[in-house]
Formats: C-alpha cells, structure tokens, sequence
C-alpha cells in the first residue's frame, strides 16, 4: 500500500467536543506512540450524540480508517494518538 500524506499529522483529541474530521478526511492514518491500548471513536458529529462507532487501537501500533468526511474522531484519553489526512492506492 502507498500511502500519499496529505497534512502534518495533529494529536488526536480526547474529547468528543474536540473531536476533529481531520480537514475533511475520507481517510486518516491514526499511529499509537505508547504501550498503552486506547479507545477511538468515530462520530457523525463532535456533540456526543451521533457516535458511529468504537475501535481499540493497541499500544505501538498503527491502523487506516475510512470514514465520511465531514465524520469526526477522538480518543478516550491521553495525547499518544496522532493523526493524519491520507490517501492511499493499493498496488
């Protein structure tokens, strides 16, 4: 997979009134930089009320989201999950 970066990477918010869509972003890389598992969260709106769904990603570890772009993303806490708008193509 090639992966195009399209923005510098942000920490993830760790609340849901903070939550960010990542400019827009259809996909985002999230990389975890610590030993310890969080929660991500993917929302239609950064209220609370129009939660997606919910992920674990594990400590040092990274994962690929696609998601609606105006869908926004937090943490459960801590400031050791970044982010950041890509595109990718699969060859």
């Amino acid at each position: 997979m090639i992966i195009n970066v399209k923005a510098d990477q942000i920490t993830v918010p760790s609340s849901v009134g903070a939550a960010t869509s990542f400019s827009e972003a259809a996909v985002v890389r999230l990389v975890n930089t610590a030993s310890t598992n969080r929660t991500v969260t993917v929302s239609s709106v950064n209220t609370g009320a129009g939660k997606i769904g919910t992920f674990t990603i594990l400590g040092n570890t990274s994962e690929i989201i696609e998601k609606r772009p105006t869908d926004v993303v937090h943490v459960g806490g801590g400031t050791d999950v970044m982010g950041v708008k890509v595109g990718y193509n699969i060859s």
